[in-house]
């Protein structure tokens, strides 16, 4: 893997993540939660095409979209989170390759973080139960912020704690969600492709995410172990731009602080 310049030491850049469909496959355990909650509802209940469309933003946001008040809300979110507590450690597993991709960044020296619209102790359930809790510098969970994805403000939150700026900051999802988040945070948003969502909705996000006029991810990681050279591409690009000859009345050195 590409090793960032002098001017711009690993260290010096962040790269966040999602958790569920990105870094953890939680998939079929999201699917069968949800179908119990609704199971004993006298209603219109989601197919799983439906609910997946909504994945990557809070649980209570989603279940607010099919239920009649608040009370019922609260009903669906116990009935999700008994199913979810009692089955969570047997469907969540790590994505092939992602401890080994994690493992990459980690020895060049980039530091990672997580954001997730999962609360923070459950995020933390899931990293502990796949084994790479151990990767991560930070984790902002829905509980950390007042607005979550597609909203950049849980971005924020993450570069804040990690002390790096937006610029020098890579954020990989596999949701509409989170590349809206990216990009309305200013950060180099990644598709991952290895998760429920297909490129297409990737390509060209915002409006149907919630946030402005649409734009989408990037660049794009086809599965877990493609993160690394990804990255690399996008250090190599900042890279580049500081081997250029530096803005009049700067030299290398500041102008390697603007990147």
């Amino acid at each position: 893997m590409l090793s960032p310049p002098p001017q711009l030491p690993a260290s010096s850049f962040a790269v966040l993540f999602d958790l569920d469909g990105t870094l953890i496959d939680s998939v079929e355990l999201i699917l069968t939660s949800a179908r119990y909650a609704f199971a004993d509802r006298d209603g219109p209940r989601p197919t799983d095409a439906e609910w997946v469309v909504g994945l990557g933003t809070p649980l209570i946001t989603q279940f607010r979209e099919w239920a009649r008040d608040e009370d019922e809300v609260a009903h669906l979110v116990a009935r999700y989170r008994e199913y979810q507590m009692a089955h969570h450690d047997r469907l969540t597993k790590p994505y092939a390759g992602m401890r080994e991709a994690l493992d990459q960044l980690r020895a060049t020296g980039f530091q990672l973080g997580i954001v997730t619209s999962k609360l923070n102790a459950l995020a933390r359930r899931g990293l502990v139960c796949t084994g790479i809790d151990g990767h991560v510098e930070c984790i902002v969970g829905c509980d950390d912020t007042t607005k979550h994805k597609p909203d950049p403000e849980p971005v924020f939150v993450a570069l804040a704690r990690l002390g790096i700026p937006a610029e020098r900051a890579a954020f990989v999802g596999d949701s509409p969600f989170d590349i809206a988040a990216g990009n309305a945070a200013g950060v180099y948003s990644v598709g991952a492709l290895w998760g429920p969502f297909p490129r297409s909705d990737l390509e060209r996000v915002g409006v149907g995410a919630g946030v402005g006029v649409g734009s989408g991810a990037r660049a794009f990681a086809g599965r877990p172990e493609d993160v690394p050279r990804v990255i690399a591409d996008w250090v190599q690009g900042l890279a580049a731009m500081v081997d250029a000859p530096p803005p009049s009345g700067m030299n290398r050195a500041e102008a390697a602080q603007t990147i």
